[in-house]
């Protein structure tokens, strides 16, 4: 058996340790391997920000103030967002619709389920 460890981000062999990280020597990719092992066994799933489950359909509430790319105001910290729509495989990972802003994508690290 093969002690190759392949990088989680470009797939390469060619990896090395370093303390106790490993380094990608094609991307340069810097990881801890047991943190791996853990985000594996959480794959597929969507946390907010104190690490509850979001399902398709739930609401949420936004914890800091957002800018928004050509708004005049940002989305408020404490604003509601109902019935979202999860998309796993975008680093925005919520689709929603905020009263005032219309349409939008936001990262599921600044809500936490309502």
């Amino acid at each position: 058996m093969s002690d190759t460890v392949l990088c989680p981000k470009c797939s390469s062999e060619f990896t090395y340790p370093s303390d106790d990280m490993m380094v990608c020597s094609q991307c340069f990719y810097e990881w801890n391997p047991e943190e791996i092992t853990t985000e594996a066994l959480n794959s597929g799933k969507i946390l907010d920000s104190n690490g509850n489950e979001l399902q398709d359909g739930d609401s949420v509430v936004v914890i800091k103030d957002l800018p928004v790319k050509g708004a005049p105001k940002p989305v408020k910290a404490g604003t509601k967002v109902k019935n979202i729509r999860l998309r796993p495989d975008s680093d925005h990972n919520i689709d929603c619709k905020i009263d005032g802003f219309g349409s939008m994508a936001l990262k599921s690290e600044f809500v936490k389920k309502a």
